[in-house]
């Protein structure tokens, strides 16, 4: 069903966090669809909207009203507990879900269990579950009726490390070291002391050391093994941005621009992976506010060492300018529609 205005209409579920936040802020610029509200808190406050500025159209975040409003496909920018709520009556409803949480991005309910610590209550669900990382299974998004969005560390983290693996020149026995850092809205907007702004001004800690739960994400769509990377995450007293350091050694890799030709070739035709030369590394100023994705490398040639620098939007690539990418995919639209 199409809206007034001729544009198909999505919902979007968690707008008042700042991923779902994000959503609204891309799709109101989207030459193709407009956003519908879903309020699924019953004890939510009014929202505020400045004078003269009609807000998005708000429904309760129920499956009649949204087969009633003739909703495409429903962003879910929720907890992953109510993600596995309403995820599964939506999808029996032929509703297609893009769901921002961690609810489905892991293969099994048992990796699920050893890593978020409770237990799965759609595991059915898991095996019909796309993984949206476009730049891997664009394929099967386009089909997807469930599709998980990544997390934002496994992102930067993915993108940087797949094609090395792929072309086999990184030594994988001499392990991976991923030191990820990312800006305070990634823990999300619930109150909490770690995130408060006396214990984060001024300051730059390491946190989920050994059992991030982004690292069985890196696993999965990397090929790596978990002997195989260590993974590190440390929160930055910035509000937005991901900036990952990687570091490898190579193998049958002879100088810097062999290392540029395989990033080349696995992204060459990608609208939204921008690669530095060699010996440049990208900043988290260069993808704020944007779905870029930035990656850029060091090599030294008499060690074998290589430094790979990846940055994203955190709430961009990250989260909300991802989920829109794959929204786009799996209803036809052009795939940099509202993100360029």
């Amino acid at each position: 069903m199409n809206n007034y205005s001729g544009r198909q209409l999505v919902g979007v579920a968690g707008f008042r966090g700042y991923s779902g936040a994000e959503l609204i802020r891309i799709l109101s610029r989207h030459p193709h669809v407009e956003a519908v509200l879903l309020e699924h808190r019953s004890d939510s406050e009014e929202r505020v909207a400045p004078l003269g500025r009609k807000p998005a159209k708000e429904i309760p975040a129920k499956v009649e009203a949204i087969r009633q409003e003739g909703l495409q496909a429903v962003f879910l920018a929720t907890p992953v507990e109510v993600s596995l709520q309403m995820a599964p009556e939506l999808i029996e409803a032929g509703i297609r879900v893009i769901d921002l949480s961690g609810a489905f991005r892991l293969g099994d309910a048992e990796t699920y269990s050893q890593w978020y610590r409770e237990r799965h209550t759609a595991p059915e669900l898991l095996q019909h579950a796309v993984y949206g990382l476009p730049e891997f299974y664009r394929d099967r998004i386009r089909g997807a009726r469930l599709l998980a969005n990544p997390g934002c560390y496994p992102t930067a983290a993915n993108l940087a490390i797949r094609p090395l693996i792929d072309a086999q020149v990184a030594d994988r026995g001499r392990g991976i070291i991923c030191d990820a850092k990312s800006g305070v809205s990634g823990a999300g907007k619930k109150a909490s002391l770690a995130t408060s702004f006396c214990e984060v001004a001024g300051n730059f800690r390491a946190y989920g050391i050994l059992d991030h739960r982004h690292v069985p994400e890196v696993l999965q769509n990397s090929g790596l093994g978990e002997r195989e990377l260590t993974f590190t995450a440390h929160l930055l007293p910035v509000e937005r941005g991901i900036l990952e350091t990687i570091y490898l050694r190579t193998v049958r890799v002879e100088k810097a621009v062999d290392l540029l030709s395989i990033f080349e070739e696995a992204y060459g035709e990608e609208p939204f992976i921008r690669l530095y030369a060699p010996g440049k590394t990208p900043d988290l100023h260069g993808v704020l506010h944007t779905n870029f994705c930035d990656i850029g490398f060091v090599f030294d040639s008499d060690s074998q060492r290589a430094v790979i620098v990846a940055a994203i939007d955190n709430l961009g690539k990250g989260a909300a300018g991802q989920a829109v990418q794959n929204m786009n995919l799996m209803l036809g639209f052009d795939e940099t529609a509202g993100l360029l």
